[in-house]
């Protein structure tokens, strides 16, 4: 019996591919944007790995986008100085452009009437991430937000989900986890115990031999909870 239900954060309920594309397109509007956009989110997705690996402070790893960008453009090697003061421009930028996704207050409207417990698991820097939800404007939504930075543990860990779900009371097996990752989120929250669900925007047709729930919209999200609830318990 699903009581709970824990949410990624950035791809899940808030856009930041957009956001982060719409803020290094304003910052370099002489670069092409066929190129800049996906190389940025490369760079960005490294960084952030090796962050979450322990190799890089956050402070060194936003700084190793934008230097690594710079020496791209064939603007020169940027000291801390320079990186750190584009980077205040860019992060004002970023946040400015921070957008739920359409589908998320309704669905979470949905989930909070239906009585379930809500919140959120993320890689992530606690502080920034706990003020996107509050930007949002779903703080009293989820009002549970374990971010990876405070745990010392980043998904697909079992501990981190488990945490979560100590945070807001309930065993593992009776919450779900829904993120747009299919291994970090929905097969890693599997793997500790919760029902994992895969929220794929892409529009892709499924994988073979899927062995967690997929959903394209979290407006399907109630309707798949509510069909599980409904299941007879296996004999």
């Amino acid at each position: 019996m699903i009581t709970a239900v824990l949410f990624d954060l950035d791809g899940t309920l808030l856009d930041h591919e957009e956001a982060a594309a719409e803020a290094i397109v304003h910052s370099f509007p002489d670069v092409d944007p066929a190129w800049l956009v996906p190389r940025w989110t490369e760079l960005s997705e490294e960084a952030v790995d090796r962050y979450l690996a322990g190799e890089l402070s956050l402070a060194e790893q936003r700084r190793s986008r934008i230097v690594s960008l710079a020496r791209e453009l064939g603007l020169g090697d940027w000291d801390d100085a320079r990186a750190d003061a584009w980077l205040a421009g860019f992060l004002a930028l970023y946040q400015a452009a921070w957008r739920p996704f359409p589908d998320a207050e309704r669905t979470l409207a949905v989930l909070a009437g239906g009585g379930l417990r809500l919140g959120v698991i993320t890689n992530g820097d606690a502080e920034q991430q706990r003020t996107k939800v509050r930007r949002i404007g779903f703080a009293d939504r989820l009002p549970v937000v374990v971010a990876s930075s405070e745990t010392g543990q980043a998904k697909p860990a079992a501990g981190i989900f488990r945490t979560a779900c100590a945070a807001l009371g309930v065993e593992p097996d009776a919450a779900a986890y829904v993120g747009d990752r299919l291994i970090t989120d929905a097969q890693g929250a599997a793997a500790a115990g919760l029902t994992g669900v895969w929220l794929d925007r892409s529009g892709d047709p499924a994988p073979d031999a899927l062995d967690v729930p997929r959903i394209t919209t979290l407006d399907a999200l109630p309707g798949l909870l509510d069909a599980q609830r409904r299941e007879p318990p296996p004999r």
